[in-house]
């Protein structure tokens, strides 16, 4: 493939969409970018947010760390900025138009970043379900947070997300949602590839 197509998976936190959006890079052979890793990798380098974003490089998003609680808090504090939303949006849309395909995962990606995206994914599961599964990442009984203390990071996160007045998380109104509660990870990454490809066929 050499024109430009491009996925835009959307979702709250821990519902699937990073598991989900690497499974129809591979398959397809597109580009891939964790969009939440800017803002993680934003969030991790303190001080000023908005210098952080405008002086964001690639190797900032290879730092080790990104991927904890912490982090994905940190993240989505930086995220209610808007002028590191700003900053950030270039980034992002130069990655999407790159020939030969690329999927973007986030929680504006549909909405904001790539509205013209020639698929759009929100996924998404119930609170309960995505902080056990944030809690089994982090180690369960063995991690250093309990089972409830995660879910009211997630719960408190969602109301964030949802809440904030620049590009708050939702789906948009052309996406297709995939609820993945009842679905482990290979039958949700095969329902999206099958989505794709469909798109792709037309």
């Amino acid at each position: 493939m050499t024109g430009a197509f491009t996925v835009a998976i959307d979702g709250p936190a821990a519902a699937g969409k990073g598991t989900i959006a690497r499974a129809v890079a591979a398959h397809f052979g597109f580009a891939h970018l964790d969009t939440g890793l800017l803002y993680r990798a934003v969030g991790a380098k303190g001080g000023d947010p908005v210098a952080a974003a405008r002086g964001l490089v690639p190797a900032d998003l290879a730092r080790d760390g990104l991927r904890t609680l912490d982090a994905g808090q940190a993240a989505s504090r930086v995220a209610a900025i808007p002028e590191v939303r700003a900053a950030l949006v270039a980034f992002q849309r130069d990655f999407a138009r790159r020939p030969g395909g690329a999927v973007l995962d986030g929680r504006d990606i549909g909405t904001v970043i790539c509205p013209e995206a020639e698929v759009k994914l929100f996924v998404t599961a119930g609170p309960e379900i995505r902080a056990r599964r944030r809690w089994l990442e982090a180690g369960g009984e063995a991690g250093p947070e309990s089972y409830e203390a995660v879910l009211a990071q997630v719960v408190e996160r969602d109301a964030r997300d949802r809440g904030r007045a620049d590009a708050p998380l939702r789906a948009a109104a052309d996406a297709v949602v995939l609820d993945t509660s009842g679905m482990d990870a290979e039958t949700a990454a095969a329902r999206a590839i099958a989505l794709v490809a469909a798109r792709l066929q037309r």
